[in-house]
């Protein structure tokens, strides 16, 4: 059993933050061979934080889908539950640091302003 939202939001993640390593990237390209489509695909293939927000939120839905209509005995029943929840908790950490990213902006942004206020450039 493989957590594909959770592999291909690894993927999208290195790639918008340049981070990881060949190792890495090769393992979850594995986990996710022949379920390359839909919100997965878009997930593993993001090249913007906006991209994986949209691309997550889709891989969500789908999953909250399957959820419902499985049946409560059905063996796989607990691991999917268990996926919806990781794949919540993984969506509230993707706004999270979409929310820091913002938040430095707008800060960078307030010291380029007090800069010039405190040192005026006359043109």
């Amino acid at each position: 059993m493989s957590c594909y939202e959770i592999e291909a939001l690894r993927l999208g993640l290195m790639t918008v933050l340049g981070v990881g390593d060949d190792s890495t990237r090769d393992h979850a390209e594995n986990e996710l061979e022949g379920h390359l489509e839909g919100p997965i695909q878009g997930l593993a293939e993001a090249d913007s934080l906006a991209e994986v927000e949209r691309h997550l939120d889709a891989a969500l839905v789908d999953l909250e889908e399957e959820v419902a209509s499985m049946d409560s005995d059905d063996p796989e029943y607990d691991y999917t539950r268990g996926r919806l929840l990781a794949v919540r908790d993984a969506e509230r950490a993707v706004q999270r640091l979409s929310a820091q990213g913002e938040s430095i902006v707008d800060g960078l942004g307030d010291a380029h302003d007090t800069l010039h206020e405190t040192f005026p450039v006359e043109e």
